[in-house]
């Protein structure tokens, strides 16, 4: 005898990413540059468009907040090719609306 389980579920990528409120204030070096770096440094480092340091970012965090947030699809959507989760999206938005602290 043998079993089958079926389940009919269908979520979203959203309804299952950790989409947790951040509580904790953010800053720089302790929460975004590591997001910068992994998905953003690889194109936009020395040249035009520099995302390397504090005060690039920190200049930039309009025009970013807005690439990162577009919907799949949009040809200005940022990182090329992929996306960020809700919660890197939501740590980059509450950094600017923390203030923009370096550390």
């Amino acid at each position: 005898m043998s079993a089958v389980f079926i389940a009919c579920e269908s979520r979203t990528y959203e309804e299952i990413s950790d989409n947790t409120p951040i509580t904790e204030k953010v800053t720089y070096n302790k929460d975004v540059k590591t997001i910068i770096d992994a998905n953003c440094v690889s194109c936009h480092s020395p040249g035009a468009q520099d995302l390397t340091n504090y005060n690039q970012v920190k200049n930039n965090i309009d025009n970013i907040i807005d690439r990162i947030s577009r919907p799949n699809g949009d040809p200005l959507k940022m990182p090329q090719g992929g996306s960020l989760s809700p919660t890197q999206i939501n740590i980059i938005t509450k950094w600017k609306a923390d203030g923009l602290s370096e550390n």
